[in-house]
């Protein structure tokens, strides 16, 4: 059975072919009167063309409104009926061409209504046609024949076209039933093809691993949404564009059956990321092959805590040795300063040997400060967690860092931007500073000739992130690969201590921080810290996050357990 989209589809296709025939009929009729003497009725058949177009008209309008279309499919067939046989009657009966017009309205009422309807439609043709003949052959109506046969002729013309009708109407409905099988069988398969295409569709957007395709030119055309997650792109942004352009380095090729190998990319969130590339043909049998099919894996959380491990046995090694070496040199370096101050005080002395003994005073207080710095560094700490709020703790470094710039003239201006007015965290306010100065001290280091150290402050998730940026050289990727480790400082008479310590500092805090850099383009050291308020489950094994949750008095919930993190 045609669904109801379909019956408006033909009955809207039938009101054009009926108007194409009307018009086409009344150029033939009006050619051959013009042409060759004829009995037609011109002005009776001019006003029974234009009825049947109004009626069309009318027809039109109907289907905006009245939505039974079987009943105005069954409106339209009877009213052709008529109007034809009206036509014929006017055009010679008997003598008339377009008789002809019957079977095209029993083949349309097998199209539009149901198969026994067409039967119904030929005998009812038959009957009117049979009307319009004995009508004219008796003289009960005006006759427009040129003709006047005999009566078994005229019983003969009515029942040749009684048996074409019917056969007319049977192979119209027989052909129609095949037809609406067809019909039938087309859409449930096309419904079978769109659910086969819909379930790779959703096995392609479910799969874990990021999936693209692309043509032998190298431009996308498919990517899943593991994959677009891992780019951080949307699909306009990549369907189209060649792969390549994608990664930081060359793509594996298909030369072998497994190519695989890792490359980088920059996402848009300023993060450079590590994925393994699988690339494979897209090969089809009969048509070879027509593209390439690429499977990503994110490595960067494997490949950053594969360096954060690495990271830590340096620095515990290091940490060791730095803790032996500063007791073995300070007891000496005592001894030193202690028999240099009572030189000092020797009357005999000449200048250049004050002078000298000047140096060594300077040197060995600095060689003090360094000792210093790597007992720090190697001994444990000692943390006062408690409720701070990290604008507090900004402002009062920053405070203390502008009238530093002011007194040297440094040329530095600090710019805030804080996207909240508090932020409150768990956290050792005192160690905090420290982090914040060192971020300081580094950028204003980096800024030889003045410029703009901007410090933001803003919500991401259920994290804190402060953000230290400034107009410095700024560094090379190698660079801030070993930034957080101990002696790499950049800077003439740093001990490189000062980062390893505040890598140390957030990693007691179970945050995050990481450093993002290119040469002429400045640094970034970004802080990450955990909200007061956001509500963390607690795992077992959690030091920190027990005292912190002892410290607040609260549950467990409140303090995350997992260790910190940093961000290359």
């Amino acid at each position: 059975m045609q669904s109801t989209f379909d019956e408006r589809n033909w009955l809207v296709w039938l009101v054009k072919v009926r108007i194409f025939i009307l018009t086409l009929l009344l150029a033939i009729e009006l050619a051959v009167a013009q042409f060759t003497p004829s009995p037609l009725p011109m002005r009776l058949f001019l006003s029974t063309i234009l009825l049947w177009y109004s009626i069309s008209l009318f027809y039109v309008l109907l289907l905006s409104f009245w939505r039974e279309h079987r009943l105005q499919a069954a409106l339209q067939v009877l009213t052709d009926l008529i109007l034809v046989s009206l036509v014929i009657h006017e055009t010679g009966g008997w003598d008339s061409s377009l008789n002809f017009l019957y079977p095209l309205v029993i083949i349309v009422a097998s199209v539009l209504l149901p198969r026994v309807w067409a039967q119904l439609v030929a005998a009812l043709a038959f009957i009117l046609y049979g009307t319009v003949l004995e009508l004219n052959y008796y003289g009960f109506v005006p006759s427009y024949c040129s003709t006047h046969p005999s009566f078994k002729a005229l019983q003969a013309i009515i029942f040749v076209n009684l048996f074409a009708f019917l056969a007319v109407a049977y192979l119209a409905g027989l052909l129609t039933a095949k037809l609406r099988q067809v019909g039938v069988q087309l859409k449930d398969t096309s419904g079978a093809l769109e659910s086969l295409q819909a379930l790779h569709e959703n096995i392609i957007h479910s799969m874990s691993s990021g999936l693209i395709t692309t043509g032998l030119d190298g431009r996308i055309t498919l990517v899943n949404t593991a994959a677009q997650r891992l780019l951080e792109r949307t699909p306009a942004e990549l369907i189209g564009s060649p792969v390549h352009q994608l990664f930081l380095d060359p793509l594996p090729g298909v030369e072998s059956q497994h190519a695989h190998g890792e490359v980088r990319f920059d996402a848009p969130s300023k993060f450079r990321k590590t994925v393994r590339v699988r690339t494979a043909g897209l090969t089809v049998p009969e048509r070879g092959d027509l593209g390439y099919v690429y499977v990503l894996d994110d490595l960067t959380e494997i490949r950053r805590l594969e360096r954060e491990v690495r990271m830590q046995d340096r620095l515990a090694a290091v940490g060791r040795l730095a803790a032996a070496i500063a007791h073995e040199i300070r007891n000496p370096l005592t001894s030193i300063a202690g028999s240099v101050s009572m030189l000092s005080g020797v009357p005999e002395m000449n200048e250049d040997h004050r002078r000298l003994l000047d140096i060594v005073t300077r040197e060995s207080q600095r060689l003090n400060s360094i000792i210093t710095d790597f007992l720090a560094y190697s001994r444990p700490k000692q943390y006062h967690f408690d409720k701070v709020d990290l604008i507090q703790l900004v402002e009062d470094t920053l405070t203390l860092m502008d009238h530093r710039m002011t007194a040297e003239s440094t040329g530095i201006k600090i710019q805030r931007r804080f996207g909240v007015g508090e932020a409150y965290v768990v956290a050792d306010g005192d160690k905090i500073k420290q982090v914040f100065w060192n971020f300081c001290e580094n950028a204003v280091r980096a800024m030889t000739g003045g410029g703009a150290l901007t410090v933001t402050l803003e919500s991401l998730g259920d994290d804190w992130q402060v953000g230290f940026n400034d107009t410095g050289a700024g560094m090379s990727p190698q660079q801030i690969e070993k930034i957080f480790e101990p002696f790499q400082s950049n800077f003439e008479g740093g001990t490189g201590l000062g980062l390893a310590i505040v890598y140390q500092i957030v990693q007691a805090h179970e945050g995050k921080v990481w450093a993002r850099s290119k040469p002429g383009q400045g640094t970034t050291f970004v802080l990450r810290l955990r909200r007061l308020d956001a509500e963390r489950a607690a795992s077992t094994g959690a030091p920190v996050a027990a005292v912190k949750a002892e410290v607040l008095g609260s549950a467990p919930s409140l303090a995350a357990a997992a260790g910190g993190r940093l961000h290359g």
